[in-house]
């Protein structure tokens, strides 16, 4: 490769597989950030914001995948995106979600349960981070699924942007982020309805930052400009290094964080062989990004049992990420397996002609 890439190589590029690798980096914290009995200050709080990078990764791959089937057939097929993206999302969405309303249908009545019946037709609408109360006083359960339900939300309307005028997408992502920060830095009024709040608050920045990221290395002039920037093959570990600078620091604006994962996203596009390669795409990191969403639809359940089976230590937060971790990431294996690969050369056939 020349010392820097050509816009024709990345848009030659099929895939990019330390994409799996940054995967990997995001589930890791969220499945430590469940193990903890409360959140600990510091940088062991953190855990959360690799749900961040999921959305990063999520606004960039899906805006790509779009932008690059209108750029070869003069089209996008929304219906055939939603078949993709339901076969691979939803039947292992919806077992998880059949298999803890059957556990909790069992079991005896407490809050908790009440709880989460009761808000069970908006788990299985991705309308949770809507309509639901993470504040009851009681354990949540299913609480997780308020990001799915984010990312749902972003399927449903963003392939039809990729439909309009080549102009309108990034302008979109644009008003969603101002949206977005005007909740994050308390502007939003504070007499518009709590609904309508909610849905705003619901919009995730690094998603938009994501997807902007994506409409400007899709054409040419924005990616020669951002490839000064993305394109050497040390963009990567300085951007991971900015982000983690950022993270340890503690007090830096969160928008600043996520700007940080969507550089770091760009880096390892723009340039196949950066320099996180070898630590990305090794076989054991690349293959938990793989399982990556089933990891996370089952680590909750995996650390809910380890706890059940060693009560004496449930507030060990080492010991329980260690053990939840050892048994999600067979049974994460075996839901991939079952459900996911079966369905893997269905979606195939639907994604377009190359």
């Amino acid at each position: 490769m020349p010392s820097l890439p050509t816009h024709d190589h990345y848009l030659g590029t099929p895939r990019f597989p330390s994409l799996d690798g940054l995967r990997c980096l995001a589930v890791l914290p969220v499945v430590w950030h469940h193990a903890t009995p409360r959140p600990p200050s510091g940088l062991l709080g953190r855990g959360p914001l690799g749900v961040d990078l999921f959305f990063a990764i999520s606004g960039f791959l899906i805006t790509t995948l779009l932008l690059r089937e209108r750029r070869t057939h003069g089209a996008v097929s929304v219906g055939r995106f939603y078949a993709r993206r339901g076969l691979r999302i939803f039947p292992a969405y919806y077992l998880v979600l059949g298999l803890t309303t059957l556990r909790w249908w069992l079991m005896p009545g407490s809050p908790t349960r009440d709880h989460f019946l009761h808000n069970l037709p908006y788990w299985a609408t991705y309308t949770s981070n809507w309509f639901v109360d993470f504040a009851p006083g009681h354990p949540v359960v299913f609480a997780f699924a308020w990001s799915l339900a984010t990312e749902e939300q972003f399927y449903a309307v963003w392939p039809w942007l990729a439909k309009a005028p080549r102009a309108l997408m990034p302008i979109a992502a644009l008003l969603l982020l101002a949206a977005d920060q005007s909740v994050e830095l308390g502007i939003l009024g504070a007499d518009w309805p709590e609904l309508a709040r909610r849905m705003v608050a619901s919009i995730a920045s690094p998603i938009c930052m994501g997807a902007l990221l994506a409409c400007a290395l899709d054409d040419e002039r924005g990616f020669a400009d951002l490839r000064r920037l993305l394109g050497w093959r040390a963009s990567a570990p300085i951007a991971l290094v900015a982000l983690a600078a950022l993270v340890v620091e503690g007090n830096a604006p969160l928008v600043l964080v996520q700007l940080a994962m969507t550089l770091l996203v760009g880096a390892c596009a723009v340039r196949v062989d950066h320099g996180l390669r070898p630590v990305l795409e090794a076989r054991p990191v690349r293959f938990v990004g793989t399982i990556s969403y089933a990891l996370y639809l089952v680590h909750v359940a995996a650390i809910t049992g380890v706890k059940g089976l060693f009560p004496s230590l449930a507030g060990n937060a080492p010991f329980v990420f260690v053990g939840g971790l050892a048994l999600a990431v067979p049974l994460a294996y075996a839901l991939h397996r079952l459900v996911d690969v079966p369905l893997q050369p269905l979606r195939a056939r639907l994604r377009p002609a190359p």
